[in-house]
């Protein structure tokens, strides 16, 4: 790896995810190989209780709604560009991983903003893509976030995060949000320096939580995120926010509902043997 390759990016040490999957520890630690196993791909008990619920977080929870004016004005007055722009940063998040690299999802945001507006004949500077983007951090939850979180805790289910965002991001989203203690913990991708949808990602969280992959539930407005969790043994509930769709060559997940209070209605139903 090149010196300029190591300067853009979180230094490398003995413990990185690379150190960790080119000696072989991966495969002791059940990460190699990336194929799902035959347990992994046994359909999961639908009348039982997930032991956690790992929530995506932005648009699944927080209203990306809220960031519009800033991109429209550094995208020359479009906020029509604003789903373009997202899903250039997730592209290029996965372009990364694939690659081997990692930046922070913010460093990549902004860059891929600079992509956007050149591609419209805009330039844009490196500040003023890192301000436009900067409401990321102060974004509201949806109408339906808070009381579902509250039902679902009082109930006895774990909840935590599972997002792209860096750690101190997600931490300040939370609490930007008045999220934060509704969580058991706040898991990043930023540990392992792998952007969500590869399998490493979910079970790299399942063992966070010391938890079996077809007890863990992801909860997402993304069917990308969706399709990812099920591949990788999850189990999955959708939330079918506007513009979202399921992968069509995916699984389906258990749970489809347009917002999380419904989500919440139906894992409450479930069988109550959700806790050790």
């Amino acid at each position: 790896m090149s010196p300029a390759h190591q300067s853009n990016s979180t230094p490398i040490t003995a413990n990185s995810r690379r150190h960790f999957l080119a000696t072989g520890a991966g495969v002791a630690a059940g990460m190699l190989p990336t194929y799902v196993s035959a347990q992994e791909q046994q359909e999961p008990t639908m009348n039982s209780r997930p032991k956690c619920l790992f929530f995506d977080v932005n648009e699944t929870l927080l209203d990306l709604e809220a960031m519009k004016a800033s991109v429209a004005n550094a995208l020359g007055g479009r906020p029509d560009l604003l789903p373009l722009w997202f899903t250039t940063m997730l592209q290029h998040s996965l372009v990364a991983t694939v690659g081997d690299h990692y930046d922070d999802f913010g460093v990549i945001g902004a860059a891929t903003l600079q992509m956007v507006a050149r591609n419209e004949g805009i330039e844009l500077t490196d500040e003023a893509a890192k301000q436009a983007i900067a409401p990321i951090r102060s974004l509201p939850p949806h109408p339906d976030v808070k009381p579902a979180l509250e039902q679902l805790k009082q109930a006895g289910f774990r909840i935590v995060t599972l997002t792209n965002s860096s750690q101190a991001g997600v931490d300040t989203q939370m609490k930007n949000a008045g999220l934060y203690d509704l969580f058991e913990t706040r898991l990043s991708i930023e540990e392992l320096q792998m952007f969500k949808p590869h399998s490493h990602v979910y079970k790299w969280a399942a063992r966070k939580m010391k938890v079996k992959p077809e007890d863990c539930m992801l909860i997402a407005a993304h069917g990308w995120d969706i399709a990812g969790a099920l591949w990788a043994g999850w189990r999955g509930a959708f939330v079918s926010r506007p513009g979202a769709q399921l992968y069509p060559l995916a699984k389906q997940p258990e749970i489809i509902e347009p917002n999380l209070q419904h989500v919440a209605a139906q894992l409450l139903q479930l069988g109550t043997d959700c806790c050790p």
